[in-house]
């Protein structure tokens, strides 16, 4: 993977004229999204104007007022979105693209596209059901001697409160934010997940008895006191699962979840890990209202795609010290 150094070099050498080109665009946008804006007040005053004329009544023209406003706001709106629709789907195209091209050449960028809802079931990472399931900015391919993918996914279920006219859905996430896989080269006699410990740290040693009622499966007694302080693991194959969670796996996880700041959850489950990152941000979403034009831009994005790219390295999964059977 490219060091800092390299992007900067490659952003002032083959991104920058591109990045002003789009910074051009953005601009123009912006000025195209004011001017409709105007004229949407404009045409709805003198519409309302016409209408308080004839009518004779100057409640009319307030009305009118209050209409041209939320015409404006709807029009001038919907304008605004379809060019920063269009001008984010050409930044993807033309700059992220780019970056991942260059900071791993053997990988390929979809920015509409995401890792299925089938296949994120599969990890067995989050068993709540879903009711709504979208995500984008798909990285697919090999890094080093692994074949990857990874997304952003936002996954969630809905409950429904009141009744009749006053009946109201709501929505929960259920998982939002970078979710990665990746060949482990190993096939597994069953499934294992590891999960964050929260029954734990909310009530200590009880904790333990809440994680063995579950319903995932067996409980995996491990011996980090560090990385079962952080996550409790559940398995099929008590063999298994520590020989694959190895001492300094166990540390290399517990390492990652300290550089994401997030909460983590791995599965291993066929022959692939899965990695759930929980964020907040959307990672590749360039700024529609601000210039994005800046290296320190490119730096977040190299920085978004180091985080993931780099999950390969922190899982030391290149190593290969399996062999599939």
């Amino acid at each position: 993977m490219k060091t800092l150094d390299e992007i900067k070099q490659f952003y002032e050498s083959q991104l920058l004229g591109e990045l002003r080109r789009l910074e051009t665009q953005r601009k123009q946008a912006m000025r195209n999204s004011f001017i409709v804006f105007a004229a949407a007040i404009v045409i709805a005053l003198v519409i309302g104007g016409i209408f308080t004329a004839a009518s004779g009544n100057p409640i009319a023209l307030l009305i009118a007022i209050v209409i041209a406003i939320v015409i404006a706001i709807a029009i001038g709106a919907s304008v605004s979105a379809s060019l920063s629709r269009g001008y984010k789907t050409e930044f993807k195209e033309k700059v992220i693209g780019q970056l991942i091209r260059f900071m791993e050449p053997g990988l390929s960028y979809q920015p509409q596209q995401c890792i299925t809802q089938d296949v994120f079931r599969q990890s067995d990472l989050f068993q709540q059901r879903i009711d709504r399931y979208h995500g984008e900015d798909c990285v697919s391919g090999k890094v080093g001697q692994t074949e990857i993918v990874f997304s952003e996914v936002h996954a969630e279920y809905k409950t429904t409160s009141g009744s009749g006219k006053h009946r109201q859905t709501h929505w929960h996430t259920i998982f939002k934010g970078l979710f990665f896989i990746a060949d482990f080269n190993k096939h597994f006699n069953g499934p294992m997940v590891v999960l964050p410990d929260t029954a734990q740290k909310l009530f200590g040693s009880f904790g333990q008895t809440l994680q063995s009622w579950s319903g995932r499966g067996e409980l995996v007694r491990l011996e980090d006191p560090e990385f079962e302080k952080q996550f409790v693991v559940y398995g099929s194959d008590q063999v298994e699962a520590r020989y694959i969670l190895s001492t300094s796996l166990m540390q290399k996880i517990t390492q990652f979840k300290q550089k994401t700041g997030g909460q983590i959850y791995l599965s291993f489950t066929g022959s692939k890990v899965f990695v759930a990152v929980s964020m907040a941000k959307n990672m590749f979403e360039p700024a529609y209202l601000s210039c994005a034009a800046d290296f320190g831009c490119i730096q977040e994005y190299y920085q978004d795609l180091a985080l993931a790219i780099g999950i390969v390295d922190d899982l030391n999964l290149n190593t290969r010290i399996w062999t599939k059977s």
